[in-house]
């Protein structure tokens, strides 16, 4: 490695090692009790981190001969997983500690799946785009069982490894394709080979492989089977890091694939792209429909969130990933506020996750209603709230690449998703009469749901310049 490596990869670098050191500071002090400031540690040095990333990149830089690529794209990125993991773990940490979930191994394989994160979205070559993507998904699998003593997390975390085992055969299965016809992993030769000739049908095969295995991550239909079941038995702090990071990471990482490797052929890959566009925004707003559990709902509406995402991938155009990159911030945001109640819904000291425990939840807590109905509204793509602007970004990429059925499709699927969003809005307002819920936040829980209503209603004036940025992001992308 050398110091233009080292100086490359140093975000990455300083997580794992802190990671490591973390781990031999909780199993040799005091285990459990060091959990809070192991959080807290682990919050700062992602932030600190996020600050680096932003302000001391520029261009484009490659480390282990192209293995690993620092661009603006990977950056955006970077900054968007960093950000929402250290907010989901300040959230979390007292629901967490009164419910004596909170493990130090918890922070720590947080981290670990961040850097995991980290390398998949600056993968440029079949092996190091697995070892991201592995290292990712089993902390995923950890912390998904995390509550031993419930046989629902401990379903969802066996559930969520037996799925994700076959994606990553999937995944090996494409990559082995991928290299048998391409003769090389790096990206740069994949995108070589293709652009030399008519590509290879067993190449294309390869490509139809790697793109099911990370629809899986994304938890796009039809491979979505483990997410309701996940979210709804994973701890509430776990579903709330699934809902957020790791989806950020995945949809990046598939665009990084599919431009980086196979950019000489939109037309092959944009067809299946879109078509998982189409059966993921409609899965998830008609199943959506008949949930009672508000975290089978948001599982649903991660789903039908992907299929937007992928609307501005499947446009293939450099404004189409600059729409799905703002979609990912904007989405990754809202799901950070909704959760963030979530985790203050409880009854008697007990989490509690039934839609019908909202019903006149105004009358008790007029303020947080609001903030939970601006929310709903947003992701509902209401104008004008935030949300609104993200879909009109990804509708108006397919339009612009002649995929004006794509863009409809999407509209009519908004129009059926607004029903359940809207509906728990109505609960709120207008429902029956019954025991409710106490909504105990702790400061940070409080501060992430007003803080991200109140960016959902402000943000529409600029988008708080993030436009630019993600239009710079996708110009180093597709080039």
């Amino acid at each position: 490695m050398t110091p233009a490596d080292f100086n490359t990869v140093l975000p990455e670098f300083v997580l794992a090692i802190y990671a490591m050191a973390a781990l031999m500071f909780g199993v040799y002090t005091t285990k459990d009790k060091a959990a809070p400031l192991i959080v807290m540690a682990t919050s700062a040095l992602m932030l600190a981190l996020a600050v680096y990333i932003g302000v001391g990149g520029a261009g484009a830089r490659q480390a282990f001969g192209g293995m690993f690529i620092d661009d603006p794209f990977s950056r955006f990125a970077k900054i968007v997983i960093l950000v929402s993991a250290a907010a989901v773990m300040l959230m979390s940490q007292d629901y967490m500690a009164r419910r004596d979930l909170l493990r130090f191994e918890f922070p720590i394989l947080v981290a670990l799946a961040t850097v995991g994160m980290m390398m998949m979205v600056s993968a440029g070559n079949l092996m190091s785009l697995y070892m991201g993507l592995e290292l990712q998904s089993l902390s995923l699998y950890v912390i998904a069982a995390l509550r031993r003593d419930s046989p629902k997390s401990t379903e969802a975390g066996l559930k969520y490894f037996v799925l994700g085992a076959l994606s990553s055969g999937m995944l090996l299965y494409g990559a082995s394709l991928v290299y048998g016809y391409a003769g090389t992993t790096d990206f740069a030769g994949i995108l070589s080979t293709v652009q030399a000739g008519e590509m290879p049908l067993g190449l294309l095969f390869g490509l139809v492989f790697l793109l099911s295995a990370l629809a899986f991550k994304i938890s796009a239909a039809p491979f979505h089977m483990w997410t309701p079941d996940v979210y709804e038995g994973s701890p509430t702090p776990v579903t709330a890091f699934f809902a957020t990071a790791p989806k950020v990471a995945a949809m990046c990482l598939i665009a990084r694939l599919i431009y980086d490797a196979f950019g000489a052929i939109p037309g092959d890959w944009g067809q299946v792209l879109a078509v998982l566009s189409v059966i993921s925004m409609f899965l998830g707003a008609v199943a959506a429909i008949g949930q009672k559990d508000i975290k089978r709902l948001m599982a649903y509406s991660s789903i039908a969130h992907m299929g937007f995402a992928l609307m501005g991938l499947a446009a293939g155009t450099a404004q189409g990933v600059q729409a799905m990159m703002i979609y990912m911030a904007i989405y990754v945001t809202m799901n950070i506020g909704t959760f963030a109640f979530i985790l203050g819904m409880e009854r008697d000291g007990r989490p509690v996750s039934d839609l019908d425990a909202l019903h006149q939840y105004a009358k008790k807590e007029p303020g947080k209603a609001l903030a939970v109905l601006i929310l709903m509204f947003s992701l509902a793509g209401v104008p004008p709230m935030l949300g609104f602007f993200g879909k009109f970004g990804v509708l108006q990429a397919a339009v612009d690449a002649d995929m004006t059925w794509l863009a409809l499709a999407g509209a009519v699927a908004s129009v059926i998703g607004a029903y359940y969003y809207l509906r728990i809005v109505f609960f709120m307002y207008f429902g029956r009469e019954n025991d409710g819920i106490d909504t105990r936040m702790s400061v940070p829980q409080w501060v992430m749901l007003m803080g991200v209503a109140t960016i959902m209603l402000v943000g529409v004036v600029n988008l708080f310049g993030i436009e630019p940025v993600a239009a710079m992001a996708a110009e180093a992308l597709v080039r």
